[in-house]
């Protein structure tokens, strides 16, 4: 299936805007939909188009991008190679998997000059050294990420339209929706959280309703990006870094802790396997911000982070990846509304991933109790028109917020909103906004 996405607006206005003078690179980690998008936006945008997929092109294709001293031949050379008339200004080429020929996209800077078509690249792992080795990343590109289906791409895939900009109105007006109805709205919500936003898996769900053959596409994927870190990283500490997120989340300690994961590992020695594993896109990483304030790139630790997966479905079949289907509890958990405090992380996973579709970096702070040998938490913190929005996220209802009351006690000047993301109908209390877990988008 063919799934409508956000992104395909954003290309309207670059190829508006632009009018060749950029390529447009989408970036998205693998079976995101890249290709799909691209190409459905070639047939609807153009009048005719040429995809050149680099994992299966062809040598004497590969060798043209060896040679650009004669874009006349470069270009004969596509049209009858792909049997399609190119035709200037009204078509446009792909370069599919771009990563996989590093030429072709030190090319963009050429072709682009030319301007006789439009050009569109495709891509993971763009940054991964091997992939820009000898070469000049081009300046003409104009970069847009992909990520998995957000949940309004996932309730149109399912042919709802209504619900999502109903919530929203909702949220503008701080309108209580009625318990019924939030029960209704989270079951809705819970079954995104347990099929994710991969193209694939959505397809699947809806063309089987079977949720194990689901969970057996999301375990391919998994395979995938397994063998892409067998690649990047052949001592295998990034898929040993990846496999453990979900066991890290769940011993809610303040960070990710590389030496439980890789015995006598230190942090400054995996620094470039986490930079590679957040260029391939699968995984989203929060940083702990030393001084909470908007700027707070400017005051993260980089030793200090917490990891998630870009994908919350993927994250469900991750949990239990060593089991089968039938005793990977978080389903039927899910399913009858039935999960305990202990499976709390997966929330703070949705949100993280919700956070990041949104446009937000991933930040959180920690800071001790007085009296205890713990710290208060605050699970994410975003910058809202000059000021801080500090978020604590509940699995369930809440009877406390402290970790919201210290911090406002602390940084009061600073803060613009407080929230709680839970699973309760909306509400005020006092000047926290409690917000059901679906509503995290409108942030």
């Amino acid at each position: 299936m063919i799934f409508k996405r956000k992104l395909y607006d954003k290309m309207l206005d670059w190829k508006r805007e632009y009018d060749g003078k950029t390529a447009l690179l989408i970036r998205g980690a693998r079976r995101v939909g890249k290709s799909t998008l691209a190409e459905e936006f070639a047939k609807n945008e153009y009048d005719s188009y040429i995809l050149i997929d680099f994992s299966i092109a062809s040598k004497e294709v590969n060798d043209l991008f060896g040679d650009l001293s004669d874009l006349n031949f470069l270009f004969l050379r596509l049209q009858m190679i792909y049997r399609v008339n190119l035709t200037e200004r009204k078509s446009v080429i792909i370069f599919d998997e771009v990563q996989m020929q590093p030429l072709a996209r030190q090319a963009i800077k050429h072709l682009v000059k030319d301007g006789r078509y439009d050009y569109i690249e495709t891509g993971s792992l763009l940054s991964i050294k091997k992939n820009i080795k000898n070469i000049v990343i081009p300046s003409e590109e104009t970069r847009v990420n992909l990520y998995p289906l957000d949940y309004e791409e996932f309730r149109w895939a399912l042919g709802d339209k209504a619900t999502i900009p109903l919530l929203k109105n909702a949220f503008e007006r701080m309108q209580p929706l009625g318990d019924a109805m939030n029960r209704h709205l989270l079951r809705d919500f819970r079954l995104y959280m347990l099929v994710g936003g991969m193209p694939q898996a959505v397809d699947t769900y809806i063309s089987t309703n079977n949720m194990s053959i689901v969970d057996q596409m999301k375990r391919n994927i998994l395979d995938l990006y397994e063998d892409d870190f067998r690649k990047i990283d052949p001592s295998g500490r990034a898929g040993i870094m990846f496999d453990a997120i979900p066991a890290e989340l769940h011993k809610n300690a303040s960070r990710y802790q590389i030496s439980s994961v890789i015995s006598g590992e230190k942090e400054d020695r995996v620094r470039e396997i986490l930079a590679d594993m957040q260029d391939s896109m699968t995984v989203n990483i929060a940083y702990h911000a030393d001084d909470p304030h908007v700027g707070m790139a400017l005051h993260k630790d980089p030793r200090r982070y917490k990891l998630f997966l870009a994908d919350t479905g993927l994250f469900v079949t991750l949990a239990f990846k060593d089991s089968d289907y039938t005793e990977n509890e978080i389903y039927e958990k899910l399913l009858n509304d039935h999960l305990s405090a202990d499976l709390g992380y997966l929330y703070e996973n949705i949100v993280a991933q919700m956070l990041k579709t949104a446009g937000n970096e991933l930040y959180y702070y920690t800071f001790p109790k007085e009296t205890l040998k713990k710290n208060y938490e605050v699970d994410f913190l975003i910058s809202r028109k000059g000021k801080i929005c500090p978020l604590e996220v509940k699995s369930s209802g809440y009877k406390t917020h402290s970790s919201l009351d210290a911090f406002q006690e602390k940084f009061s000047s600073r803060i613009r909103n407080r929230y709680l993301i839970y699973t309760k109908d909306i509400r005020k209390d006092q000047d926290i906004f409690c917000l059901p877990v679906y509503m995290t988008p409108f942030l």
